[in-house]
């Protein structure tokens, strides 16, 4: 593939937050992938999510996608783990009050779930598995694997901000900044600082540079490096080898 041309990946997703996200990162990383989305194609039924896993749901989207469009593809696979619901929702999480909810029935369902639990006990974690298949051009997988990255933090008593979805106005991250000594929620924070601090933000980091090596790309960093020849001494002397809205 040329160095001048964009690689295309598409992300099995008809969430356009979310992939307006991975877009973002990937612009901010400032790599020549062009990201798709599943509204781009031709529809097609999505797949059951039937893993008890957030990586393995990931890889079934993934390999879906690539399968239907022939494209490497990426997937991710998201929710909330509340401690003391004994990690639900979890997997579950974007049909915690229904198979036919939304986001606003889910975190009405879950405030009055915490209703009486104290601030010290509503500790949770959104958790992101990135899964990213090749496909081999033959209705098979040439490549996959997925990364999970968490985002700590607990569950406010209240919704705040409208930036985000999902259970965005109900997370308090530990490390979000802080206004007037109240901790800032997800759904207050710039889409930019919630992709730097965000679980999915981290995921798609982590994979990156698998996606930029099978695309035959380069990260900015390795683009105005000399190529080394196998075992030859780089100039360290070692070996070389192959916000608030």
């Amino acid at each position: 593939m040329s160095e001048s041309a964009a690689a295309k990946v598409v992300l099995a997703t008809n969430n356009m937050k979310k992939l307006a996200e991975l877009r973002q990162v990937v612009a901010d990383a400032d790599l020549d992938i062009e990201v798709l989305g599943l509204a781009d194609f031709e529809r097609y039924p999505e797949p059951a999510e039937t893993e008890r896993t957030f990586e393995g749901n990931a890889l079934i989207k993934a390999r879906e996608a690539a399968h239907r469009t022939g494209l490497p593809a990426l997937a991710d696979d998201s929710g909330l783990e509340v401690d003391e619901l004994n990690n639900c929702p979890g997997v579950r999480s974007s049909r915690w009050a229904g198979p036919e909810c939304d986001d606003e029935a889910n975190n009405d369902l879950l405030l009055r779930q915490m209703t009486d639990v104290p601030e010290d006990r509503r500790t949770a974690r959104f958790v992101c598995a990135m899964a990213f298949v090749v496909p081999d051009g033959n209705q098979g997988v040439k490549f996959s694997e997925a990364k999970r990255e968490t985002w700590e933090g607990r569950l406010a008593f209240e919704r705040h901000g409208e930036n985000g979805f999902g259970y965005d106005p109900l997370f308090i991250p530990d490390d979000a900044p802080e206004v007037d000594g109240r901790r800032l929620a997800s759904g207050e924070l710039y889409p930019e600082v919630k992709n730097e601090l965000s679980h999915r933000g981290k995921a798609v980091r982590a994979v990156l540079p698998t996606v930029v090596g099978l695309l035959g790309k380069k990260m900015p960093q390795e683009q105005n490096q000399p190529d080394l020849e196998p075992g030859a001494p780089d100039d360290t002397g070692e070996q070389g080898n192959a916000a608030v809205s």
